[in-house]
């Protein structure tokens, strides 16, 4: 499904019973963020998007906690469940892709001519809702936006929901990314895109090739399926907005920037404009992140703002990351589902993986397998470390096809029963999340894999593997017909 805009899915929302409205006056400073951790930490049927209608020092109001519902999530993707995500691409690669010998290598560049070939590429429109109202010059001023400081330490306000739009010097092909921004002044911000994502591969491309600026945009609000997708860790070649285009059912429209050559979604809600010199550097942070502790201060680069567009009655959507549960969570495992048929494209005996909040993305990846072969856990704990940004996880788990790895505790159960930590273990270094605060060295550091299948007499066990202690299905089913009858 297709939202023209955020107002749309914020009624779709309120009518599911979904979205609550507060004309309560809040502080953009700590206390929405207090009331926001409370109810994504609080009971899941409690769990609402927030609608602040009167919020300090602003105008605008403030939208936050859209996609911190599974429900959420998946309406904000077309979807009544996260789970149809991955059937819906599983269908897709299945009817459009190669199959046979050296199928698989060509998968990713055919997933994106199969994109393309539906028609949902991006179309460009000349005028926009984003463009009713446009700053430039003088007239620019950040401080009109109700950005959040969202913990006591950070170092002031972020914007923490933005789709981030950048091109690469050379080829000129499109990034969107979700990268904060730290509010420095009234016309400049530090953008926090890290050394393993597109938007620093732009910067790096830049200083190579000798060009001076890089035109950003950045894009707020819109249709929820655009705004998340520049969180999607698409593989090279793949436009993030034909991935959203595709979710939506329809082609993203877009519309040229008033001062950058760049184009941007042409309902969002408001838009930054502006350029960054690779060369030019500032501190950023600190910041209270996703990892449950504050990012310290680093260099990042500055974006000169050069425009501020938006519509005429504007919503200003926000998140707030901090320890887990929060709304990423939710949108971490859309990326999960979403991508595990991605991941069966070069191994298929992978049957489900899960990303655990407690793991934090990065932290911790549970993977159930087909087991064929001795050491065949081993191989696929090596193969996703060489997959795309799955080369960041510092410890993944691999279990047995009957293991079902959405349920952590059960699945803790059976790693903690299965694997011989003298045996069953691999530990090596690698890449690691530049948040990763435990590596000794900033994003170089240890990873853990650990085999908690079951062993194999090939794989040097020598003792009968226990069997699991479970009920006959005979007296499951007559327990099941006098279950109502016992009260209990």
């Amino acid at each position: 499904m297709a939202y023209s805009s955020l107002s749309e899915f914020i009624t779709f929302l309120e009518q599911r019973g979904h979205l609550r409205r507060t004309r309560i006056e809040v502080s953009p400073e700590l206390e929405i963020t207090e009331i926001v951790d409370r109810v994504s930490k609080g009971p899941l049927d409690k769990n609402v998007a927030l609608l602040f209608e009167n919020v300090s020092g602003s105008n605008f109001p403030v939208l936050i906690n859209t996609l911190g519902h599974p429900q959420r999530m998946a309406w904000a993707l077309g979807v009544d469940s996260l789970d149809d995500l991955t059937e819906k691409l599983t269908t897709l690669l299945d009817l459009r892709l190669p199959q046979g010998l050296g199928g698989t290598l060509t998968r990713v560049g055919q997933l994106a001519r199969s994109l393309h070939a539906i028609g949902l590429r991006p179309s460009i429109v000349k005028k926009a809702p984003v463009q009713e109202v446009i700053y430039t010059g003088d007239e620019v001023d950040l401080t009109i936006l109700p950005i959040l400081k969202c913990w006591p330490e950070d170092g002031g306000r972020f914007i923490t929901l933005p789709t981030v739009i950048t091109r690469d010097p050379v080829t000129r092909s499109r990034n969107v990314g979700m990268y904060r921004l730290q509010v420095r002044d009234r016309r400049t911000l530090s953008v926090h895109w890290q050394l393993h994502k597109g938007g620093a591969e732009h910067a790096r491309v830049a200083i190579e090739s000798g060009s001076d600026l890089i035109p950003v945009a950045v894009s707020l609000g819109g249709d929820p399926a655009i705004m998340w997708c520049g969180s999607a860790p698409l593989p090279p070649g793949i436009d993030e907005f034909l991935l959203a285009g595709w979710l939506r059912g329809k082609p993203v429209e877009l519309v040229p920037c008033v001062s950058q050559p760049l184009e941007v979604p042409a309902n969002a809600e408001i838009v930054i404009e502006g350029y960054v010199n690779p060369n030019e550097l500032a501190p950023e942070g600190p910041f209270g992140d996703h990892t449950g502790h504050y990012t310290p201060i680093e260099n990042y680069p500055v974006l000169h703002v050069t425009a501020i567009t938006h519509r005429a009655r504007p919503i200003y959507p926000t998140t707030v990351v901090g320890l887990p549960p929060m709304e990423d969570y939710w949108m971490g495992k859309a990326t999960e589902r979403l991508f595990l048929p991605l991941i069966r494209l070069f191994m298929s005996e992978v049957v489900d993986i899960a990303m655990p909040p407690e793991g934090v993305f990065h932290n911790l990846v549970l993977v159930s397998i087909r087991k064929r072969y001795p050491g065949h856990a081993r191989k696929v704990i090596n193969g996703l470390w060489g997959l795309g940004l799955m080369a960041l996880t510092r410890c993944i788990i691999v279990f047995d096809a009957d293991v079902d790895v959405q349920d952590t505790s059960r699945a803790m159960f059976y790693a903690l029963s299965n694997a011989d930590w003298a045996q069953d273990v691999i530990i090596q270094q690698g890449p690691t999340d530049a948040l990763d605060h435990a590596s000794y060295r900033p994003a170089f550091g240890g990873k853990i894999g650990i085999d908690a299948t079951r062993k194999w007499p090939e794989e040097g066990y020598t003792r009968p593997w226990p069997k699991r202690v479970e009920m006959v299905p005979e007296v499951k089913m007559r327990i099941d017909t006098l279950w109502q009858q016992l009260g209990l």
